[in-house]
């Protein structure tokens, strides 16, 4: 059904774009209704309004917080064009239909992240706007709801191409958008208030985002996906694509395991390789050059087609290092000239400066079937007042660094999770198996086959205990000196005989780092 629009209420806080608007709306004769800055913008563009005032009859009040909030307003937006008594109600109150709204929102969005003001973020929680977004949405039928000004030219053209009117498919289209924004901005509302009262898990969850990009496809070709962004800043992810080919799926679910990893590297130049959502390769040293070659020969061939991501700004010789294997995603703190020159020559190599790239704390969200599980980040390392060292030898002073370093580690592979270390860089690491003793045995075997010399006085991490003594073993006969894990097990005491029967060091963390 097309209908006729005769009467539309502009309110906008964002006056961009709103000239070619008023252009189609004077050329079809619609009249526009007005108030505040936007019935100035609209004057002093030399187009004819009618103030929300004097339309009312009604002067706005409470410093503007009570303007739309009318019967007038309202009911010309909601009332039923083929009801008889909506229409004989009408008649008897002399309230005209409104046929289009045009509105944007209080910024909120930016208040909230350009002040911690309190009392500034609530004068910019809007209530008329998304009252008056909600009613003509609901009213579609007979109603056109506008709330992106990216939807001008949509409206524009439907006009344009229906001489003043619109189609029923078009107001449904931009009712479903509507309810949309009403249902971000306030669930963005009640996240503000949430952290504000640090409400970690309310009696009803909204996540927000906003979409970023599409993706050319999910995890597979035959599966859909697009990039949503869920910050109050949601339009960037705070990293700059340099080059290469679009983003994928897989890209940045491997470029969000790698950041995290990244973000815990504090001590010297890190770098993180990921495959598949896992660490195949991390390490840290004072020289950049030297971390990053630590990190690509703990396992250089799971590292072919990786992500790698550092804590440092790449320089030509670190380039020459990268573009010898191939990679699908680098993530730096910069990029000097030489570095690009090389790197660009790989013309698919998507290359990513994360200067500006900041980690929140945000939660972590499984969905599945209707249902979705939520849980705080897992942001412990080791609590070094639970730290116990359980056998006859102890650690010094660089065994607790390092003892930190591989078990941080392990808490971001996928459990079963086993993690060799060496002079802070990963040698061998067993992920995901159903069996503790298979990845002990996976860590083992990666680490003979590419740094055999390195296992000796090696570091073992468990993310959790270890059930029987079969998987220290694996690892003592392999020529592993210290291990550390959470503890806990109704073996241990078995497990801690084994260790002072090798003679190698042993702690406890108590704390347990499944990571499924």
């Amino acid at each position: 059904m097309n209908l006729y629009v005769k009467n539309a209420l502009i309110s906008v806080s964002n006056k961009k774009n709103l000239i070619s608007l008023l252009k189609v709306l004077k050329k079809f004769n619609i009249n526009i209704i007005s108030s505040g800055g936007t019935y100035a913008s609209i004057k002093k563009l030399g187009y004819k309004c009618t103030e929300l005032s004097k339309y009312t009859g009604f002067e706005e009040m409470l410093d503007g917080r009570v303007k739309t909030l009318h019967p007038k307003i309202h009911a010309g937006i909601l009332h039923d064009r083929q009801n008889k008594k909506h229409k004989n109600e009408m008649s008897k109150k002399n309230f005209p239909p409104i046929d289009l709204i045009v509105v944007n929102f209080y910024p909120f969005q930016k208040i909230v992240t350009n002040t911690k003001n309190s009392k500034k973020i609530i004068e910019n929680i809007d209530i008329g706007g998304p009252t008056m977004v909600r009613a003509a949405a609901k009213n579609f039928k007979n109603v056109n709801i506008i709330t992106n000004r990216n939807d001008y030219e949509l409206l524009i053209k439907e006009l344009e191409a229906l001489k003043g009117r619109t189609s029923l498919k078009f107001r449904e289209l931009m009712s479903s958008k509507a309810f949309g924004l009403t249902a971000y901005y306030d669930a963005m509302i009640a996240n503000w208030f949430n952290k504000k009262l640090k409400i970690e898990f309310p009696e009803r969850k909204t996540i927000f985002g906003r979409r970023l990009q599409n993706l050319r496809y999910g995890e597979n070709p035959h599966q859909k996906s697009s990039l949503y962004v869920s910050d109050y800043e949601d339009r960037k992810l705070g990293f700059t694509q340099i080059n290469g080919k679009e983003l994928s799926y897989n890209n940045y679910n491997d470029m969000f395991a790698a950041l995290q990893i990244l973000d815990t590297l504090k001590r010297n130049s890190g770098t993180v390789i990921i495959k598949h959502a896992n660490p195949c390769g991390v390490s840290e040293n004072k020289n950049p050059l030297i971390s990053f070659k630590n990190a690509f020969i703990s396992d250089p061939i799971s590292a072919f087609g990786g992500v790698i991501a550092c804590n440092y700004k790449i320089t030509k010789k670190i380039a020459k290092e990268i573009n010898k294997n191939f990679l699908e995603v680098i993530l730096a703190k910069g990029f000097d000239k030489g570095s690009l020159e090389l790197l660009k020559s790989k013309k698919n190599l998507r290359i990513i400066d994360i200067s500006n790239f900041k980690l929140k704390n945000l939660s972590s969200i499984k969905s599945y079937a209707g249902s979705f599980l939520v849980q705080s980040k897992n942001n412990i390392i080791i609590d070094k007042k639970k730290l116990k060292c359980v056998t006859k030898l102890k650690p010094n002073k660089k065994d607790i660094a390092e003892i930190q370093f591989a078990f941080n580690v392990c808490k971001h592979v996928r459990s079963n999770a086993i993690v060799l270390c060496n002079n802070f860089s990963t040698i061998g690491i067993g992920a995901g198996q159903p069996s503790r003793l298979d990845s002990c045995n996976i860590a083992v075997q990666k680490a003979k086959k590419f740094q055999p010399s390195k296992i000796k006085h090696s570091i073992a991490a468990s993310d959790a205990f270890f059930p029987f003594a079969d998987g220290i073993n694996a690892l003592i006969n392999a020529g592993v000196k210290t291990i550390v894990q959470p503890g806990g097990s109704i073996r241990d005491q078995e497990i801690i005989n084994a260790a002072d029967k090798a003679k190698i060091k042993m702690l406890f963390t108590g704390i347990r780092h499944f990571n499924h």
